[in-house]
Parts: structure tokens; sequence; C-alpha cells
């Protein structure tokens, strides 16, 4: 069966096959058909052919099988150092095959590619810091991902990603609609607390646009209202665009390139009509790494940069503190021992480790580091989609007992996830493995501690 019903080769691109895609629960219907779906050789060596660069193919060349990418891998260690799991060897064993064999695979083989691809890799890029030749799997996975979205082999619920981003510009169904009544819901809800509290929507030339995870309008709508009162108290001239509102990309956990292309463009238009001086993305790792460090390459901008400058919310968080457009009170600092979960996406891939501790010194008495920190910290466990794909729930659970290990040894109470997927992924653990613990975005945190000028407070009757 060359193409089926559900899963094809070709992008969902409207309302109905979405829709057909939602109803086959736990796409049962989806991965039988996959068992027969036909590799396009032809076409994958093609893609290959048009898309693999000097880059990837020096690195596949140039590997020299050391092995000391292996203990960087938190997949490595959780799996009882399995060699199998040595990310040399999941990438040569994947791409690196797929390109000896110029294409010419079968329905087998792209099944383990994919199986490889999604539940053994987090493309974390973790073990590019220790190859002695700099070569990054996690990247390479990334694009691996790519050629075998573009023959059908990608995961039920990435393949649903993608078309919530095609139609939606989206991961979740969202509509211009939806978004702008949760903005005004929320406002109503807080109104009695915050007097005069406003969430200004496609206000021009703005000192902060305002972008965030489609998860929190759809799921945890008080995210919003919690940014919509720090900005309050900090005095923010700011507005969220009715369009362009989304950060994130499953698009991009998926390997659909031009939906990456599709979603950052909409978040780019956005900046251009409202013309903000910069823009502050939501706590979210993989969200700041879609729009402000992959966006601009996807979007054909030259300058390597978003149109306009564009921080994380660590970044204006750490600033607020810094100028005294937020104040702690002393006696509301966490006193309880709390960790801090390095994101992948925006501590390693941006450098923001210090701006990280200098919140923790504003707001904790008792800051234990994770060993490693930083840069070199693991991943959360369930980045690259691994927090969302059923199929792969065993192995990603397995995957946390490394950040489980890395938590019990600071003896913190509490940790500090700034990123949906680590907090996801951190939530799960606890679900899991009940160690004892909280965890916490940084917005409820900073509420309860920051001092409150009285023109903002309600009025007493």
């Amino acid at each position: 069966m060359p193409e089926g019903k559900l899963c094809n080769k070709q992008t969902v691109d409207t309302k109905e096959l979405l829709s057909a895609l939602l109803n086959d629960k736990s796409g049962k219907q989806y991965y039988e058909e996959m068992n027969h779906l036909d590799v396009d050789s032809k076409a994958l060596w093609g893609l290959i052919q048009k898309s693999c660069k000097s880059r990837l193919r020096t690195w596949l060349e140039i590997c020299a099988h050391c092995g000391m990418c292996a203990d960087s891998c938190f997949y490595y260690l959780a799996n009882n150092r399995d060699p199998r799991q040595v990310p040399s060897y999941k990438i040569q064993s994947t791409l690196g095959e797929l390109i000896r064999r110029k294409g010419n695979v079968d329905n087998a083989f792209m099944q383990m590619c994919m199986d490889t691809a999604y539940s053994k890799c987090s493309c974390c890029t973790r073990c590019g810091l220790y190859c002695p030749f700099g070569i990054d799997m996690g990247i390479m996975f990334g694009y691996l991902r790519g050629l075998l979205f573009s023959q059908g082999f990608t995961p039920w619920e990435m393949k649903i990603g993608t078309g919530m981003h095609r139609i939606y510009r989206a991961q979740m169904d969202v509509t211009t609609e939806d978004w702008v009544e949760t903005c005004e819901w929320m406002v109503e809800e807080y109104e009695d607390d915050w007097p005069k509290l406003t969430i200004p929507i496609d206000e021009k030339n703005a000192d902060i646009m305002y972008t965030v995870n489609a998860r929190e309008p759809k799921h945890y709508p008080d995210d919003l209202a919690e940014a919509a009162v720090l900005f309050h108290i900090a005095g923010e001239k700011w507005t969220v665009p009715s369009e362009g509102w989304e950060e994130t990309s499953l698009a991009m956990f998926a390997g659909d390139w031009a939906a990456c292309k599709m979603q950052v463009e909409h978040v780019y238009a956005a900046m251009d009509r409202l013309k903000p001086k910069r823009m502050v993305v939501t706590e979210c790792g993989h969200a700041y790494r879609a729009t402000v460090i992959e966006g601009p390459y996807w979007a054909g901008l030259k300058s390597g940069q978003p149109p306009v400058e564009s921080i994380h919310y660590v970044e204006w968080v750490a600033e607020a503190l810094r100028t005294g457009k937020l104040k702690i009170d002393p006696a509301k600092k966490i006193k309880e021992p709390v960790t801090y979960q390095d994101s992948c996406n925006y501590i390693r891939n941006a450098g923001l480790g210090d701006i990280a501790r200098e919140i923790m010194s504003y707001i904790a008495e008792d800051f234990r580091e994770m060993s490693p920190c930083r840069e070199h910290n693991f991943c959360c466990g369930g980045g690259g989609g691994l927090n969302g794909i059923g199929r792969y729930r065993q192995q990603r659970n397995i995957g946390l007992q490394v950040k489980r290990d890395q938590i019990l040894a600071t003896g913190a109470k509490m940790v500090i996830a700034p990123c949906h997927n680590c907090w996801d992924a951190i939530r799960d653990m606890e679900e899991i493995y009940h160690i004892g613990i909280k965890w916490s975005f940084l917005k409820p945190l900073l509420l309860n501690m920051v001092i409150v000028p009285d023109d903002l407070k309600p009025k007493e009757e």
C-alpha cells in the first residue's frame, strides 16, 4: 500500500484531514497503515542530495568512533550504558546508513530510523559539547526527522502537530477569536485584585511584544494573566498580537521544514505590523529556539536575527529585577532548598546560564546547583517532542531517571523550570517516581514575593 488514508506522505492542510487524525485514538489506524507504507527511494535520495550539505556529510565522515559522546547522552546512562545508545552509533546506523545506501531502504529500516530519532534522542545537542570534532548528533537527528517526515514516517502526535501549525499557526487548535477572548477573560478574572490591569492587543510601537506557548491559552490561561500582572507592576508598555502570538513549533520536532517557515513568518509578520521595540518570549525553551535562533534561517533572513530584538522571559525578569522595575520582599524569598532546571534550548543553545543564576540570587535563600549544570546540564528527558508521543512513553520515562537522580543529589525540595517541556517532564517524573518535590515556572513565584506599589493595590472599601 503506497499511501494510507491517515499515514502518508501528504501534509495536513485541511481541518478535515486533521479531524480524521484526531479521531484515530492513539494512532491505531495510523501505525497500522505505516506498516505498509512504501518508501519512494528516488525521491528520498533526491532530497538528500539537495539538502544534505557539507557540514553533515563531513560530520558523518570524520567521526572517529572514539565513544567520547557516550557519557554525554542521558539515554545512554539511563539504559545501563547500552552500546546501542551511544550517540555516534545511533546516527551512523540511521542517517549514515541511509546515505550510504543512497536512499535505497525499505519500510522496516525507515521505522527503525523513526524509533531511533524519536525515542533515543531528544535533540538536546549535549553530545556536541564533548565530541573532539564538535559533531552534534542532535542537529543531525533533527535533519533525519525531516527526511522521515517527507516519506510519512512520523509519530502520530507529530503529524497532528504539524497540521495544527499549518491550519491554526499554533500547536493547538486555538483560533484568533479564542486567543483574544482568553486575553479578555483573564483581565476580567483578575481585575478585582489588580485595578486597571489590561492585556493590550495589537498596540503599535510598544516597548514589548509578548508571545506565548499555545498551551497557555488552551490549558493554562492563568500563566498569561500572571505575565500581564508582572508587566503591570513593572510599568511596561507592552502588547500581544492578535495574530502571530504563538512561539512554539511542533513542526520543528516533526521535521516539517515548510511548516516551520510558515509558523515563524506568522510571528515575524506581527513584528512588522506592530513595530515593537523588542519581543519577549514566554517561559518556553523550544519556542525561543524556534523563533529566535532557528527562525531567521527558515525565513531566509540574511542577518540571522529576527526582525526586532527578541529575548527570553528569563532575560526580561533578570533585567526587571536588576533595574528595580520588580522589587523582591526579602521576607518572601524562597526559604526551602531550591534548584534550577537549565533548559537545553536557551541555556545550552543560547548561553543564558548567568541570567538564570542572577534571578536565583534575588529570589532564593538556599539555591543548590545540579551537577552538572548550566550548558553541561542534562536534558529534562522530555525535549524534542518526547513528552507528547505515546508510542515512546516508556522510553521517555526511563530517560527521566537521570534528571531524577540529579535533583535528588541536590537535596532541593523545589525545581524552578522556566520552560514548558522541562516543567512537564519534571511534573511527570514526580508522578512516576514520587521523589517528593515541587516544580514551578517563575511567574507564580515572583507574584508571591514582589513588592506591589500602593497605587496598584485595590482600594479598600
